[in-house]
């Protein structure tokens, strides 16, 4: 999926959640996510993966479990997290990558 390997390149950080239709769990994460993408608009970006329709990508990356979310920045992952997160606990995990002034 190159597509997939040009959005994690970026030196905003990408959070992915990897997901799936029938899963409870991810229900609830979905506007959590939406909520953190209003607050931080371009800074970051956040897409969606489904497990089921991407069984390749779910395996490369070793998801064992829905939700399951990865950090990335600048093609590698920097964070990960399983189950539900918080979307204060998002954000602040994704302002801890977003790049300086200084980085650029």
């Amino acid at each position: 999926m190159s597509e997939f390997s040009d959005l994690i390149k970026d030196v905003k950080p990408t959070l992915v959640d990897f997901y799936a239709t029938w899963c409870g769990p991810c229900k609830m994460q979905g506007p959590i996510l939406e909520q953190v993408k209003q607050r931080l608009g371009d800074k970051v970006n956040i897409i969606k993966i489904d497990v089921d329709k991407n069984p390749e990508l779910a395996q490369e990356y070793r998801i064992q479990s829905v939700p399951t979310l990865i950090l990335f920045k600048d093609n590698r992952a920097v964070w990960r997290g399983y189950g539900v997160h918080q979307a204060d606990m998002l954000e602040a995990k994704l302002i801890e990558h977003i790049p300086t002034k200084s980085d650029e």
